[in-house]
């Protein structure tokens, strides 16, 4: 028998060990950094939780930069409780961290959860002033469907385009999907992935861009990275592309809370602007 390539669990023999660390260094990052849960919108579970970095690692900037993560699950699972962690890398770059909350498919579909993250861009454009932010000076990052959502931030149509991207894992042509385990569980129509597969769409060259992916990855993550980020290049993108060395799709996200490995030194680049970190 064929082993699904999307089918994570199959290719990640300590899967549900990952699973768990996230969730036991989220619960370390929400009681060590001071936090705030705001709401972004109606529907359910649309929120965000703010994570503060210390006045030491502000750096004395009046007002901090801004980073949203967008958390995968193929838009069916987890939340924002299970990767607080990843505040622990955006904080140390002196940035206020936003992990955000999203309704669940087949609960809702994948166009409702666009909407929600594109609400959720607006809330900070419009309130993270208030709570010591930049508007200025925001970026994204998303794992896996994470990263498909991060997309649609800086589309071609934004009138408000981040200012850089991360994007980790992700899923970037919709079609291949409806031939996995993933489709009997979400049911995705012929007008979702014709509609939202960020390779269709046109981007923002404004964007600075960073695909990423883990060398561990199966097939189609690593040719989805490829030819998104030549997409991005065809529309006048600043994007660079690397595999993370010795990196499967659960563990290039946990590394990502942490500001010393090769995953981190990437989100922490973006965040300062200091481009895309070599060697």
């Amino acid at each position: 028998m064929t082993t699904d390539p999307f089918r994570t669990r199959d290719h990640v023999a300590d899967f549900d060990d990952k699973i768990a660390a996230y969730r036991d260094r989220s619960a370390a990052t929400r009681a060590r950094l001071r936090t705030a849960t705001v709401r972004t919108g109606d529907a359910e579970g649309e929120a965000l939780d703010l994570f503060f970095p210390t006045a030491e690692a502000a750096h004395g900037d009046a007002a901090r930069p801004v980073h949203l993560f967008i958390h995968g699950g193929y838009w069916r699972m987890f939340s924002k409780d299970d990767f607080s962690y990843v505040a622990d890398t955006v904080t140390a770059a002196g940035a206020i961290a936003a992990v955000l909350d999203y309704a669940l498919m087949p609960a809702v579909r994948l166009a409702d959860i666009v909407g929600q993250v594109r609400r959720a861009r607006r809330w900070i454009a419009e309130n993270i002033a208030a709570h010591g932010g930049d508007p200025a000076r925001v970026t994204v990052s998303g794992h896996s469907a994470g990263a498909h959502l991060a997309t649609f931030l800086f589309t071609a149509d934004e009138p408000d385009p981040v200012a850089g991207a991360l994007l980790l894992g992700g899923l970037y042509d919709l079609r291949p999907l409806q031939a996995s385990f993933l489709q009997p569980l979400i049911g995705l129509t012929d007008d979702e992935v014709t509609s939202l597969s960020p390779i269709d769409h046109s981007h923002s060259p404004a964007t600075r861009v960073t695909v990423l992916r883990g060398a561990r990855e199966t097939a189609p993550f690593h040719a989805q990275a490829e030819a998104f980020a030549g997409h991005l290049a065809h529309n006048g993108a600043d994007v660079v592309s690397v595999a993370l060395a010795d990196a499967d799709h659960m563990s290039s996200v946990l590394d990502l809370g942490a500001p010393d490995t090769e995953a981190g030194r990437h989100l922490v680049a973006l965040i300062t602007g200091a481009g895309a970190p070599r060697g």
